[in-house]
């Protein structure tokens, strides 16, 4: 029992962070994402840009669902090692495209 509960302070735990990290992200590119791209994300989604340093990236509507699982926080912790918190994009994934794009595939 006692074990249910650690693990389940650990996962709230995790997902306010996650939600925080988005949070900063998504505010600090949110005005040149809204400048470049128009409003076309729908409610319920956000934007991210996948491809490592030196690469093109490709933009990436996804649904706010997918931030909560365990595969995607991985994900998000690669962005924040390699990126940090201060770029100019919003939100970009450290990941090959066909990577993402078969990761993302399962999660739908």
């Amino acid at each position: 029992m006692a074990m249910r509960k650690s693990s389940s302070r650990l996962i709230g735990g995790q997902t306010r962070m996650i939600k925080q990290m988005v949070k900063r992200w998504s505010s600090l590119g949110r005005k040149q994402q809204q400048e470049q791209q128009g409003e076309d994300v729908p409610k319920g989604h956000f934007v991210v840009y996948v491809g490592g340093v030196g690469e093109k990236r490709s933009r990436y509507i996804l649904p706010i669902s997918f931030l909560t699982t365990p595969q995607f926080q991985i994900l998000l912790h690669q962005a924040e090692e390699e990126f940090g918190f201060h770029h100019q994009m919003g939100l970009t994934i450290p990941c090959q495209q066909h990577v993402f794009e078969s990761l993302t595939s399962m999660l739908r």
